[in-house]
C-alpha cells in the first residue's frame, strides 16, 4: 500500500522540487497551499496548475483572516519588498511572525485526517540566516511535537533542510524538472522583479546549474 504524505507547497520553486521528491519517493502526496494574504499570489496560481499537471491530490486554503494578528511583514503589509541578497539584514522584513509554525501545524492536522505518516516540508540552508522557522533546531523541536500532539504520530520530513537552494535545483534538474510553472518573486507583479533576496537567490541557483530560468524577468 502507498504511503501517504502531505506536501507543503507554496508553488515555489523549492516546493516544486520537494512536491516531486515525494512523488519519486512513490509517496500518495496529498499537496497543501496556503492564501495567507501574501502580495506574491501568483504562486498559489502556479501550483495549482502543477499539481494539475501532475494529477496530485490539491487544497489551497484561505487562511488571510489570520493578517489580523500577523502584522509587519513585507510580504502581506503594505511595505516595500527590499532588494538584494537573501542574507541581507534588510531581508528580515518578510519574515511573517510565526508563519511556518501555524502552517505546519494545520498540515499535520491534514495529514492525520487522510492517515498521513508525513507532512514534507521544503526549509534549506538558504533560509537559515533570516527565517528562524527555517533552521534545524526548529524542525527538531516540531518533530518532538508533532509526535506527541495526536494520537498519531506525525514526522516532519524537511529533505534539503542542510542544502542549498543551488543543491535542490541540481536534484531538480536531475529528476527532469523544468521550473516554469513555479514562482518565486516577492512581488505580485506579472514579471519577476530579479532583484529581491528571492529572486537573486533563485537565479543564482540557475547560473551555479548553468542551467536557464524559463521565468520572465523585468
Amino acid at each position: 500500500m502507498t504511503e501517504k504524505v502531505v506536501v507543503i507547497y507554496s508553488g515555489g520553486m523549492d516546493s516544486y522540487t520537494v512536491l516531486n521528491r515525494a512523488l519519486k519517493d512513490g509517496k500518495e502526496v496529498y499537496a497543501l497551499s496556503f492564501d495567507y494574504g501574501q502580495r506574491h499570489v501568483k504562486e498559489l496560481e502556479c501550483a495549482a496548475t502543477a499539481c494539475k499537471k501532475l494529477n496530485v491530490h490539491h487544497k489551497i486554503i484561505d487562511i488571510s483572516a489570520i493578517n489580523q494578528l500577523l502584522a509587519g511583514s513585507s510580504l502581506t503589509d503594505d511595505i516595500d519588498i527590499p532588494e538584494g541578497h537573501y542574507e541581507a539584514e534588510s531581508m528580515k522584513s518578510t519574515v511573517v511572525p510565526n508563519r511556518n509554525m501555524i502552517l505546519l501545524s494545520l498540515a499535520v492536522g491534514y495529514a492525520v485526517s487522510v492517515k498521513a505518516g508525513q507532512v514534507y516540508y521544503g526549509a534549506h540552508s538558504g533560509d537559515h540566516a533570516i527565517y528562524p522557522d527555517c533552521r534545524p533546531e526548529f524542525v527538531m523541536k516540531m518533530n518532538e511535537v508533532c509526535k506527541i500532539a495526536n494520537y498519531e504520530a506525525v514526522e516532519i520530513f524537511s529533505p534539503y533542510l542542510n542544502v542549498s537552494k543551488t543543491a535542490i535545483l541540481t536534484d531538480g534538474l536531475s529528476m527532469g524538472l523544468t521550473y516554469e510553472d513555479t514562482w518565486t518573486c516577492y512581488n505580485g507583479r506579472d514579471k519577476a522583479c530579479g532583484k529581491c533576496g528571492a529572486c537573486q537567490e533563485r537565479l543564482e541557483a540557475f547560473s551555479e546549474n548553468q542551467a536557464t530560468d524559463p521565468l520572465s524577468y523585468e
